[in-house]
């Protein structure tokens, strides 16, 4: 009898040391799952303290993949060589049953189950036991995503290996929430690069030199500049008349380059003060000045690897010029408030609207600072120097239009023609905003020339630049006094010289307009001669030939479009 109880406190006590061995595995299994999301690494320490706890042999977990197909993931007591030869077989074998049916299995002895498939070696068992083989599967939320199967030995006919399968079970559901999860994680992943890469190309198409409107001959001079420029590190400084696209250029400048990928930083000088451009570019420590509660990076470490457009460069006051020079010389500097050195990698694209060469000659802008960042320099042509490539500006601004709308507005010829005519000083910012705004205020499906406000002398960019009060689309020609010659009297000296003090004649215009005759007289072979001769004069600088010519600028633009007059560059 004493016998007995002390056997049966035997068994008590190693199902307890049993109990719990196994509490602590889960405990243990449970830690690793939840530590790191790299799901063979987690799976393969399972697997280490799987055969640690149980004595196994060998485990194998099995994943189902995207396409459904069930794959070995990891395995301990393979070679890397077994593991990728590995494959399961159509139909046959004992964990793919198990995958299809969700049901775990147990077989006390490997050697008498003719669907055991032994593909990776022979398994020996020692003297007087056996090799069983347990397979459950890895489920969640009622989905079987898996199979965690192990060899372990047992003695003969003695071992049922069922405390082992309900075990597993427990550590297949374990895994099961964690492959769910990784996944998961997994896709959100993928779907993360996936729009990334789609976001790249986008950016990359959007703002691609080939993008760019502009079939002209000055612009395709431009874009040659611009892919001859673009693989290279060389400062870029961008020259041309506020609204002729330089922003646009300096984007394509940059995802034309190998820098692509890294960051596009872009700051307007004009915008901030001496101080607030100090801190923006160059950035901050905590405490520096009132207000800097936290160190702040500046745009020039934000654009690490990338590029820096500085717009508006030529509007920097001459004290800041002064320290712009060691960044853009050595790429190096302090933080504002600091006195730690910082590096950085980066490409500077400027621009500017203003005349930089005599900013220089007048001692407002520094003339080394001119030299670091004049390198390569891109003329932007304003758009009156390429009316060819308006109708197709126009297009392109209609069709944004209508897609952001919901609308399908076309423009009627006359009104293309008035568009064609104008002077634009607000070159293409003020087109798009002219063609918005008939596009708005139309009622039709038509934008028609009589929609334009400069027909109704209701023009603010007439009334901005002091334009003259005649339609636009009648550009006014350059008044020529017209000079009566006395007539030649017979041995008389002097005959045929101008008479000084004769009044100018009126001259017929032979028009239907009520404004023709109210236009100056002119001689029409004699005013190309005069304009272009104003136009050496002054150097070819319009706005000094208007003063001149007692005109406007809008009028010599006219008159220089009308005769077809090409703008030298000095």
């Amino acid at each position: 009898m004493v016998n007995v109880i002390e056997a049966r406190g035997e068994a008590r006590a190693q199902e307890a040391s049993a109990a719990n061995v196994e509490l602590r595995a889960i405990y243990e299994i449970s830690r690793i799952l939840g530590s790191s999301l790299d799901l063979k690494a987690t799976l393969s320490e399972v697997l280490t303290l799987l055969a640690s706890y149980m004595e196994m042999l060998r485990g194998q977990i099995s994943i189902v993949d995207e396409s459904g197909e069930l794959r070995l993931i990891v395995a301990h007591g393979l070679t890397g060589a077994q593991l990728a030869a590995f494959r399961w077989r159509d139909g046959e074998g004992i964990t793919p049953g198990v995958f299809r049916t969700g049901v775990g299995i147990v077989v006390p002895d490997i050697t008498e189950e003719p669907r055991f498939l032994n593909q990776n070696s022979t398994r020996v068992p020692g003297p007087g036991k056996v090799i069983g083989f347990v397979a459950v599967p890895i489920r969640c939320n009622r989905q079987t995503r898996g199979v965690l199967s192990v060899d372990r030995e047992g003695p003969v006919r003695r071992h049922s290996f069922q405390s082992d399968l309900q075990f597993l079970q427990m550590v297949g559901n374990l895994i099961g929430q964690t492959v769910k999860l990784a996944q998961t994680v997994q896709a959100e992943r993928a779907q993360l690069l996936s729009e990334t890469q789609r976001l790249k190309k986008e950016l990359a198409t959007r703002y691609r030199i080939d993008n760019v409107v502009g079939s002209s001959k000055v612009m395709q001079e431009v874009f040659a500049e611009v892919h001859q420029a673009a693989p290279g590190r060389t400062s870029v400084l961008l020259r041309g008349e506020s609204g002729t696209g330089k922003e646009v250029i300096a984007r394509a400048l940059h995802y034309l380059s190998p820098r692509r990928d890294a960051p596009f930083i872009k700051v307007n000088c004009a915008a901030l003060t001496e101080t607030l451009l100090e801190s923006e570019l160059f950035g901050h420590e905590r405490g520096a000045f009132t207000g800097a509660v936290g160190e702040r990076k500046g745009r020039f470490e934000q654009a690490h690897g990338g590029t820096l457009f500085l717009d508006e460069i030529g509007d920097v006051s001459p004290a800041f010029q002064a320290k712009l020079l060691r960044v853009l010389q050595e790429r190096e500097f302090e933080r504002v408030g600091g006195n730690r050195t910082v590096k950085v990698d980066v490409r500077l694209v400027c621009a500017t609207n203003r005349d930089l060469e005599q900013a220089v000659a007048d001692g407002e802008f520094r003339a080394d600072l001119y030299y670091r960042i004049n390198v390569v320099p891109i003329f932007l042509p304003p758009l009156r120097e390429r009316r060819e490539d308006i109708p197709k500006l126009v297009e392109f601004f209609l069709d944004r239009f209508n897609e952001d709308n919901g609308r399908r507005l076309t423009i009627a010829p006359a009104a293309l023609r008035v568009l064609q005519e104008c002077y634009w000083p607000g070159n293409v910012r003020e087109l798009q905003n002219c063609v918005e705004r008939a596009a708005t205020m139309t009622r039709g499906d038509v934008i028609r020339d009589l929609d334009f406000p400069c027909l109704a002398d209701r023009c603010l960019t007439r009334v901005l630049h002091k334009a003259v009060d005649a339609p636009v689309r009648h550009p006014l020609p350059i008044p020529v006094r017209a000079v009566p010659v006395e007539p030649a009297a017979p041995g008389r000296p002097g005959a045929g010289v101008p008479a000084r003090a004769a009044p100018p004649p009126v001259a017929d215009s032979g028009g239907d307009d009520p404004g023709d005759d109210a236009l100056p007289p002119f001689e029409p072979a004699g005013e190309r001669e005069r304009l272009v001769r104003a136009m050496e004069q002054c150097g070819w600088v319009q706005a000094k030939a208007a003063r001149l010519l007692n005109l406007t600028p809008r009028q010599i633009g006219y008159a220089l479009h009308k005769h077809g007059i090409p703008i030298k560059r000095l």
